[in-house]
């Protein structure tokens, strides 16, 4: 008996017009969730020149009996909806029966299959919607669909197509999501002659995502099983501390299908609020189990987008899930002692050095000792100059620092810093008090006489401290200035970075693997004279997977990975921005990333340096167009207290 009919005119009317075939992984969706509601357990997929001139979708499936194979392409013809009650509880991937109608109106399809029970399998053949011809076939029991020659018919689609590596890459995209839904069913991907995917078909979700997205992204996971108000949330989320900079990793299926769900994205980062950073989002892959008559899927064409009957349970049953995995499953970050000092990543200049000693200082700053990394390895990066720490000594000179007068012309007499008690200190002096014993014992120094004997017009700069770890207070002449420590160093680096990044750069010990999603993956490699330009040297690793062996100086080796995640989300989203423009955000982003940070502990003489640098250098904005420094004069400041009138 024939299980596929053509629905009835007022059936197939309340089902949403299904979206035609627009690109090779379309037609793959399309035709691996078929062999999933066939009951396939293995499923091989394999495409040439990105899937445009060929297609091999194989399954081991239930097979479609020679009866229906011909009603099977028809519009509306399917075997998973029969009433419209059917409609309020669809359990299948798909349920429209337009699928193959829209495949064989573009392409040349031919049909293998072999159902459950017949002794002798059937080849079908029909090409721009017409039947070419049957016969009998010998062929295992599943069903296997050749697509060829995608849009042969219809010449002026063919242009909207993009570039084989991306259509393929697109085709990968869909499957990785197809097998995390799936982790029962093994997936097999041939793309030009080559297997880059295959899931073991297990049931194991960890080793699907292991499959799927490497060791470095299933290790760094917390498990989920939590049951509310009858909606199961069971898988994985990313611990804490690896949070991601975009949403691009976080994936959820709801009765296992692909889905775009904002609540349950809303309340996935709810509960991860308080236990990562700002700016930084969780990544998952999440599967909810509803009651069928509790969400409708026929509300999109691509059937991506779900309504669900009362969200609140949805949204708490998500929130409460991760939220009690992260309390039981995550662990205090482990710091791990290492017998060689070295930093895992060391990043070798391209360029000698200027200086020998700053490169030294950098080394041994860098090696753990005196501070961590961050906070030690911005001295080396406030100023062109090199930072040389020096004892006090008769035999040494004292080292010239700049000054800034009312012409914006730099004097070099020895320069002045008053501490907390409002005692002037040389610079030696607070070269030697690095671990801030200068608070407690200072000392006049011996030239102060000759100090006040210097030019009255020669304004002098004294560091009077630091506000809230972030705003630099400096006396220049009858001025007092507030300068945003973040915000001038940004300008500084971006400034530095624009001026020649393709030079500004440094070549990694060991290359940094970043792992992304395929359409951040094909946006990247898009790019990547774009980004050697900016300093990123990249190559393809296969995969999802990017090479980084050179980043800009100014990055330490650790925000590689996390910079170039974010890069590659920017340009997944903003493909059609002039490069100028994209250059522009990539130079923010690294300087941004490379500043020293509000809150960051810094030392009497980094605040001196860098306020030097920022007023020679008339840094007014920030790359964002935030202000740098802000003045108050003396004459404003005695109106306050009622000085003067």
């Amino acid at each position: 008996m024939a299980k596929i009919q053509v629905l009835e005119k007022q059936i197939a009317e309340l089902i949403a017009a299904g979206e035609v075939v627009e690109r090779p992984s379309s037609v793959v969706k399309e035709l691996v969730e078929n062999s999933i509601d066939a009951g396939a357990s293995a499923i091989t997929v394999e495409i040439q020149n990105g899937g445009v001139t060929y297609i091999r979708v194989a399954d081991n499936g239930a097979g479609i009996q020679r009866e229906d194979i011909p009603t099977a392409f028809l519009r509306h013809a399917t075997s998973k909806v029969h009433t419209q009650e059917d409609l309020k509880h669809i359990g299948t991937l798909g349920f429209r029966g337009e699928a193959l109608a829209s495949i064989a109106a573009v392409s040349k399809v031919e049909l293998l299959t072999c159902a459950k029970g017949e002794m002798i399998g059937s080849h079908y053949r029909i090409e721009g919607g017409e039947e070419v011809g049957m016969e009998d076939a010998g062929c295992p029991e599943g069903t296997t669909f050749l697509v060829r020659d995608l849009f042969y018919n219809t010449p002026a689609r063919i242009k909207f197509l993009k570039k084989d590596v991306t259509e393929a890459n697109s085709v990968a995209g869909v499957l990785d999501r197809i097998a995390l839904s799936h982790p029962e069913v093994s997936i097999k991907f041939i793309r030009s002659g080559k297997e880059v995917l295959l899931t073991p078909g297990d049931g194991d979700l960890l080793s699907d995502i292991y499959a799927v997205f490497g060791r470095d992204f299933a290790k760094n996971l917390l498990p989920v099983d939590y049951t509310l108000h009858g909606i199961r949330v069971h898988g994985f989320i990313s611990k804490p501390t690896a949070a991601r900079p975009n949403r691009s990793m976080q994936y959820f299926f709801i009765n296992n299908r692909v889905v775009r769900s904002r609540t349950a994205m809303a309340a996935l980062e709810e509960s991860c609020k308080g236990s990562i950073m700002v700016g930084r989002f969780p990544a998952c892959v999440l599967h909810l189990e509803v009651a069928l008559e509790g969400v409708d899927v026929n509300v999109h064409p691509a059937k991506i987008e779900v309504r669900f009957v009362n969200e609140r349970p949805v949204f708490d049953a998500v929130y409460h899930a991760c939220k009690s995995a992260i309390q039981k499953e995550d662990d205090r970050k482990e710091m791990a002692l290492r017998s060689d000092p070295k930093p895992p990543i060391r990043i070798l200049p391209v360029t000698p050095p200027a200086k020998i000693e700053q490169t030294k200082l950098t080394d041994s700053l860098t090696s753990g000792e005196g501070g961590s990394r961050r906070e030690n390895s911005a001295v080396s990066s406030f100023s062109s100059q090199p930072v040389v720490w020096r004892q006090s000594s008769p035999d040494i000179p004292k080292e010239k620092s700049a000054f800034f007068d009312s012409n914006k012309k730099l004097k070099e007499p020895a320069p002045l810093y008053q501490s907390s008690s409002r005692v002037l200190l040389d610079q030696e002096e607070i070269s030697a008090a690095e671990d801030d014993s200068i608070r407690n014992s200072p000392q006049t120094p011996d030239n102060s006489q000759d100090i006040e004997a210097r030019d009255e017009e020669q304004p002098v700069i004294r560091v009077i401290g630091e506000a809230f770890s972030t705003y630099i207070i400096l006396e220049v002449g009858k001025e007092l200035l507030l300068i945003d420590k973040h915000a001038a160093h940004e300008r500084m680096l971006y400034e530095r970075i624009k001026k020649d990044a393709t030079v500004n750069h440094q070549m990694l010990l060991a290359p940094v693997p970043v792992t992304l999603e395929k359409s951040l993956y094909d946006a990247v490699l898009d790019h990547l004279p774009l980004l050697a330009q900016a300093g990123f040297e990249t190559e393809d690793f296969g995969d999802g997977c990017i090479l980084v062996r050179s980043a800009p100086l100014e990055l330490d080796g650790a925000d590689v990975e996390l910079l170039v995640t974010e890069l590659a989300g920017r340009l997944a989203t903003c493909r059609q921005d002039l490069i100028p423009e994209q250059l522009e955000w990539i130079y923010h982003s690294v300087a941004c990333r490379a500043a020293i940070k509000a809150g960051d502990k810094s030392s009497p003489k980094e605040l001196y340096d860098l306020a030097v640098r920022a007023l020679k250098e008339d840094v007014r904005y920030c790359p964002h167009g935030r202000p740098v420094a802000i003045r108050l004069t003396q004459k404003e400041l005695e109106k306050q207290f009622g000085r003067i009138q």
